[in-house]
């Protein structure tokens, strides 16, 4: 069970990380200084996403396809499903 957490948490993160990287190039396509402010400033990337709405619905929805498969490793982590060993932490003191 382990082995289909680490395949689902992979998949999630390729998508996560594609989706982010088309994001970051819709920034730099409008200017070098969004595209830094999207990198960089903190919470510049949700500022940039909401005002440009409409350039950046697709690939910001398509990276929520990530979280089934994220919270579905964690589910498998946090809980005894995870195979051998992890019983063991529940015994410890």
């Amino acid at each position: 069970m382990e082995t289909i957490a680490l395949v689902c948490f992979v998949i999630g993160f390729i998508i996560l990380v594609f989706y982010g990287i088309q994001l970051i190039i819709i920034a730099f396509r409008e200017s070098t200084a969004w595209g830094l402010i999207y990198l960089f400033v903190p919470f510049g990337s949700l500022y940039y996403v909401v005002t440009r709405w409409q350039k950046c619905k697709s690939p910001f929805l398509k990276s929520l396809l990530a979280l089934p498969f994220i919270f579905f490793t964690f589910y498998v982590v946090s809980t005894g499903a995870g195979g051998p060993g992890y019983e063991m932490i529940d015994t410890l003191p």
